[in-house]
């Protein structure tokens, strides 16, 4: 076979570069929800406890807080902030169906902030009726799965419809340059370190709890 040429199977198996940026930026959300989904559930087997009127482990539930203050501004909601400006750019009429985005990301940090309060009102043994914290919890759970969700059912599939490989390939490098400062290295390792523990902590006190 003459040097440079390539057979239809070779070529089948070669992918643009913007979408290789396309399939590794969703996979990689996808993964991060993965994740984030794991601590909920964690925090769900701790509101079980709590409605049980025992007493939940709050060191469990405030490094689960402290997880989602860092991690998502940090490491996760860039990535989904860049693509719907993109998705905007490309075509507004999709990205008013999606809704905005980084107003969805502002409303998840108040919820948060609504759970860290709660917390911290119950540690101080200040008064706090038992169903407001029970509902703080739910609200924020469920908030997180159905926005989780709802990204995956709609932003993700109206990107991949409509952004070229270019804009693809733009997101990477821009997070790419983003992900590489010194900030946001320390940061993205100090939050995996801190959900390897959390995760640690629960099967501990699955553990625990059985025996």
């Amino acid at each position: 076979m003459a040097a440079g040429h390539q057979t239809g199977e070779e070529r089948d198996c070669v992918q643009p570069t913007g979408h290789r940026s396309m399939a590794t930026i969703i996979d990689l959300l996808r993964e991060e929800h993965r994740d984030i989904d794991k601590l909920l559930v964690v925090l769900e087997e701790e509101l079980a406890i709590f409605d049980r009127q025992e007493r939940p482990d709050y060191e469990v539930i405030q490094a689960a807080i402290a997880y989602f203050q860092d991690y998502p501004d940090c490491c996760h909601h860039p990535k989904e902030d860049m693509i719907f400006e993109k998705l905007k750019a490309r075509s507004p009429s999709a990205a008013e169906r999606v809704g905005d985005v980084k107003v969805e990301h502002r409303q998840e940090a108040e919820r948060l902030q609504r759970l860290a309060d709660a917390v911290r009102h119950i540690l101080l043994d200040q008064k706090i009726p038992r169903q407001a914290f029970d509902a703080v919890m739910h609200d924020f759970i469920g908030h997180q799965r159905r926005h989780m969700s709802f990204e995956e059912r709609v932003l993700f599939p109206a990107a991949l419809s409509v952004l070229p490989g270019e804009d693809w390939l733009e997101i990477d490098l821009r997070w790419r340059d983003w992900k590489d400062s010194l900030f946001n290295v320390a940061m993205e390792e100090k939050c995996q370190s801190l959900r390897d523990r959390i995760l640690q902590w629960a099967r501990e006190n699955r553990k625990a709890r059985v025996n």
